[in-house]
């Protein structure tokens, strides 16, 4: 039987199908107050771990969650991403390692989600132009600073996982990944091999008509939708796998957290795999 929960970094203990923030709109109106609902009806549905991000919004998704969630539930983890910023000189949003920045935007994500330590903090990107050792260097120094808990990386290589363990404990990857596209492949069977959480982020995408059909007609067979027979081919693909799916809708985030409940036989779970993947 397939576990429904799975413990980060061996110790840190969620339940295995999230939620991820992403899409929630955070501009005052009646939108945001939607958005408020979904993020507290995502853990009245018994959710313990929900994504974030400084990218999504520049912090306003994260004040957001805060609104909706504090003081938190003791089981609640809310995983933030850091290491992107806006340019000085563009305002484009670009990568950003460097270990003052990273400093900073964990300093911010402190206050903004009201805690005095984030259980698991990711970098949402490697920075190509700041040494690997120092990004890493400064998340070790912040845990060691009791500042965060655990350490994550988000779209990866598994040669850029290893270097990366080869400095601090990695307690998960934060990768594309799909029933459609599966080109992390390797990544996740490294963290598999390691025991390292993997957050599939977009983790429900369509392909070319033949293949929605292939899906619809496998949802078809089990009395449920295309969304649910992805999410549940993920949950049973591997027991590292925790999808964050994510919406701004409740009746929508009511059907992912469902998928948990359906099961796919040996044959349904055959088909799905010989699927083309997106090109």
């Amino acid at each position: 039987m397939t576990s429904t929960t799975f413990r980060i970094g061996g110790d840190l203990k969620v339940r295995r199908l999230g939620f991820g923030a992403m899409q929630l709109p955070t501009d005052p109106g009646p939108a945001r107050k939607t958005s408020l609902a979904i993020a507290r009806r995502a853990v009245e549905l018994g959710v313990t771990l929900i994504d974030t991000a400084y990218l999504y919004g520049g912090g306003a998704n994260e004040e957001l969650l805060a609104e909706a969630l504090y003081p938190y539930p003791a089981e609640l983890l809310i995983t933030t991403k850091v290491g992107v910023a806006r340019s000085g000189s563009s305002d484009e949003w670009k990568l950003d390692g460097r270990p003052a920045v990273l400093r900073d935007q964990v300093e911010q994500a402190l206050r903004r989600l009201r805690v005095e330590r984030i259980e698991l903090l990711q970098l949402h990107r490697i920075d190509p132009g700041t040494p690997l050792a120092d990004q890493m260097g400064t998340l070790l120094d912040l845990r060691t600073e009791g500042k965060i808990g655990r350490i994550g990386l988000s779209e990866v290589t598994v040669d850029e996982l290893n270097q990366a363990q080869d400095i601090v404990d990695v307690a998960s990857v934060q990768n594309r990944y799909n029933l459609l596209d599966r080109e992390h492949e390797p990544v996740l069977a490294a963290c598999e091999a390691a025991g390292i959480a993997f957050l599939p982020w977009r983790p429900v995408a369509w392909g070319k008509s033949g293949t929605r059909a292939e899906v619809a007609a496998v949802a078809a067979e089990v009395d449920t939708t295309p969304t649910q027979v992805a999410l549940a081919w993920l949950l049973g693909r591997s027991p590292v796998i925790l999808p964050i799916p994510g919406t701004a809708r409740i009746d929508h985030l009511e059907e992912n957290l469902a998928a948990e409940r359906l099961h796919l036989t040996q044959a349904h779970r055959d088909r799905l795999n010989r699927l083309p993947e997106l090109a």
